[in-house]
Order: structure tokens, then C-alpha cells, then sequence
């Protein structure tokens, strides 16, 4: 017994001491089943920037869905098996385990051995479950809407025409875009400290599912595309900003690369597998990012000083625009509510897209766009709306809720691997 004892000392020993050197080696074996998996679905890797013989040894040596699945369980054990001594570790495991617990679940659904619903789909691929609501909830908001604008027509017809005021025209869109991100990085670099090197392009594409993308390349460079085939509201300029670039995915991949790539060696940031956690704290602190950087009316002030005068939209508008949008955003979730029905097959694609023109007061086009995106990303959605309210409560959680407090306890979330189950 005595000798057992002894053995089993000397192995933690020897295991404490090694520790370092295996969360490495299971940091490097995570980004390469990711790049495996990618290789099974091409939306899987948003982001790679690690070693190039790594995304090509993922090519030339593909590997089966069942060999990533054992694969992620073993490595799943092996964390199991690591003490962390630091806030930091505890959180590095922990990302780890859940973000190899979604890579496990995004393979099972691709052999199509596992059929996850929409919730059980959030709670494998992003740590949480958003709330339920009743589409009926929403009708009190739907009234108040009808009574804002005027017209004898359906609301959802209402709300279309309203909306065309504030179409930006086409060959003024790249003009105010480069305006509205030069503002959210303005904004932004009063309270974070972003690499020197940083940058990024802007590209306008059509044919999307989306209306905004960020590609991060690495070395504090992305490449942001803003869809264009359908027409652009003079609010999205300011909202893609702040998303895609500052403070929300340019600024957040950034701030990862310098504080955990460049700064510890962490290996399993230079990988961002689209279907896992990292999601959730990605679109919900870039959503969250528009309120952080255009807090209480500024952004509405900053709309109409300064980019309605470009589009050459009437400025007098500007208080009637921000009353309608303060009433919409009451609606982000009827798009779960309807996104749950339809993935779960308890309605068609039709009654999907009458029910977002109803309660989403979706044009027919925007609605169809729309099941294109649940159709390819599922229930991605709820990383956008229940993600910002997450990431919201978190930061104003905070003992000093000042603006500087607010923005050094967001910058804390952007720059260390905090899951969406931490943010409870």
C-alpha cells in the first residue's frame, strides 16, 4: 500500500510539473482538430492565423468526423486531469473544455448521428440557453409602432415606407461608412489601448446571408465586408462600425492576438471555430459595443449632425427615427422565437417568413434573407440579441459603473477567454 502511495505522489509530482508543457500540446491539438473539422464544413473556421503547415497538413491529410470525435473526447480527459493556479488557467481550461465540447457536438451533427433541436443546438455549441418569450408579448409593442406611424396601410407595409427615408444611396454608401467607423474607432481609442499595427479594409459584396462580415487575417489586420444587396439604412452604418470594427470583432481578435496569442503563446486563439462559445462573447460584445461607444442619444445625435447630411437625408426626421428605433429593438426576439419554431420543424418556411414580417416587421425580401441564415448558421441567432444582454448585465455588473469603469471591465472581457457560463 505504502509503495502504491508513493507512486501515485510521485506522479502528481512529476504531472504538476508538466503541466505547462501539456495544456500547450493540448492547445496545439485543439486548433488542429478545428482545422480538421473545417475541412468537413467549409463555415466552421472563421479566423486562422497560426502556422501555415498546420492548415496544410488539415488539407492534405483530412481525417474522419469519427477520428475528431475521439480525438476531442480524449483531449476533453485530459484537461479533466489539469490543476489551474491562476484565474487565468482556471478560465484557459475551462475555454478549452467548452470549446472542444462544441467542436465534440458540431461533428456529431455533421455524421448526423446527433438531431439537437434549437435549444439543445445552444446549449452544445454556446454554453447557454436564450430565453423563451410568447410571440403574443410583442403585440403591445406592434400597437405602439402602428400609433408612431402614419398611414392606412399594414403596419409591416408602414414600417417598410418609413424605413425608405433613411435608405442611404448607393454612391453615397462607401462615404458614409468610412465616416461611421472612423467615429466607432475614435470612440473606442479613448478607453481601449488598440496594437499600433492595427488595421483593416473595407470591401462592399452582395449575395450574402449576412448583412455585415468580418474576416480577422492576423497581425491586427481584417478584412470587413458589408453587404449591399439589399438597400442600407443610415443606421447600419454606425451599427457595422461598431460590430464589425470598433470595439466589436476587429477590435476583440485584435486584443486577443496581442494580450493571449503574443503575450502567453495560448496557440488556440489563432483559431476561431464559427459554431462554439467564443460566438456568443464575439457578436454579444460587438452588439453590445454600439451602446458602449454611442451611449444614451449620441448615436442618434451623431446620425443626424453628421451622416443624414451626406445621404442626404432630412435631418428634422432624426427624433421621429430614434422613437422607431427604440420601439424595434423591443422586437429582437421575436427573430428566436420564430428561428426556434422553424429549426424545429413546428412551422415551414412560409409561415417562418409571414411570422418575421409580422413580429420582425421584415420586408419580404429581408425575411427570406433571414431563413437563408438560419438555414446555414441555425441557432446562431441568439448570439446577437441574448449575447449583447449577457454581456450588458456582466459589464454593468461592475462596482464602478463610470463610463472609464464600464469600458475597462468591457476591455477585460474582450482580452481574456471568458465563456458565455461566466458571465452569469
Amino acid at each position: 500500500m505504502l509503495k502504491i502511495l508513493i507512486v501515485i505522489f510521485l506522479s502528481c509530482i512529476s504531472f504538476s510539473g508538466i503541466t505547462g508543457e501539456k495544456i500547450s500540446e493540448i492547445s496545439e491539438q485543439y486548433v488542429r482538430l478545428v482545422l480538421a473539422l473545417g475541412e468537413h464544413d467549409a463555415a466552421y473556421v472563421d479566423a486562422y492565423y497560426g502556422p501555415k503547415q498546420w492548415a496544410l497538413a488539415a488539407k492534405e491529410n483530412k481525417i474522419t468526423l469519427g477520428s475528431i470525435i475521439t480525438a476531442s473526447n480524449q483531449l476533453i480527459d485530459q484537461l479533466q486531469l489539469l490543476n489551474a493556479d491562476t484565474e487565468m488557467s482556471k478560465l484557459r481550461f475551462s475555454y478549452l473544455k467548452a470549446q472542444l465540447s462544441a467542436l465534440n457536438a458540431r461533428a456529431l451533427m455533421l455524421t448526423g448521428d446527433m438531431a439537437l433541436d434549437f435549444d439543445a443546438q445552444s446549449r452544445a455549441l454556446y454554453n447557454t440557453e436564450a430565453p423563451h418569450h410568447k410571440l403574443v408579448e410583442f403585440e403591445q409593442t406592434l400597437k405602439q409602432l402602428d400609433q408612431l406611424l402614419p398611414g392606412e396601410q399594414s403596419l409591416v407595409e408602414k414600417v417598410n415606407l418609413f424605413n425608405q427615408q433613411f435608405i442611404i444611396p448607393k454612391e453615397k454608401v462607401a462615404e458614409v461608412f468610412d465616416i461611421a467607423i472612423a467615429e466607432c474607432k475614435a470612440r473606442t481609442q479613448l478607453f481601449v489601448d488598440l496594437p499600433d499595427i492595427e488595421n483593416f479594409k473595407l470591401e462592399f459584396v452582395s449575395n450574402k446571408p449576412w448583412s455585415g462580415y468580418n474576416w480577422y487575417k492576423g497581425g491586427a489586420f481584417s478584412l470587413i465586408q458589408v453587404n449591399t444587396e439589399h438597400p442600407i439604412s443610415i443606421s447600419r452604418a454606425i451599427d457595422l462600425g461598431c460590430h464589425e470594427g470598433y470595439p466589436g470583432h476587429h477590435t476583440y481578435n485584435a486584443l486577443l492576438e496581442a494580450n493571449l496569442v503574443n503575450k502567453r503563446g495560448w496557440k488556440e486563439f489563432t483559431v476561431y471555430p464559427l459554431f462554439s462559445p467564443q460566438s456568443l462573447i464575439a457578436e454579444g460584445s460587438a452588439n453590445y459595443g454600439i451602446e458602449m461607444a454611442f451611449p444614451g442619444e449620441q448615436k442618434t445625435q451623431f446620425e443626424k449632425d453628421k451622416l443624414f447630411p451626406i445621404a442626404g437625408i432630412d435631418p428634422s426626421l432624426a427624433e421621429k427615427y430614434h422613437q422607431f428605433s427604440l420601439l424595434t429593438d423591443k422586437l429582437k426576439y421575436t427573430g428566436n422565437e420564430v428561428a426556434r419554431k422553424y429549426l424545429n420543424k413546428d412551422i415551414n418556411k412560409q409561415q417562418a417568413i409571414d411570422l418575421l414580417q409580422h413580429y420582425s416587421l421584415m420586408s419580404q425580401e429581408k425575411a427570406s434573407q433571414r431563413i437563408d441564415f438560419l438555414n446555414a448558421y441555425g441557432a446562431y441567432v441568439i448570439n446577437y440579441n441574448w449575447g449583447k444582454d449577457m454581456v450588458k448585465r456582466w459589464v454593468e455588473s461592475g462596482k464602478d459603473q463610470s463610463q472609464e469603469g464600464r469600458w475597462k471591465r468591457f476591455s477585460k472581457l474582450l482580452s481574456s477567454p471568458r465563456l458565455p457560463s461566466t458571465l452569469n
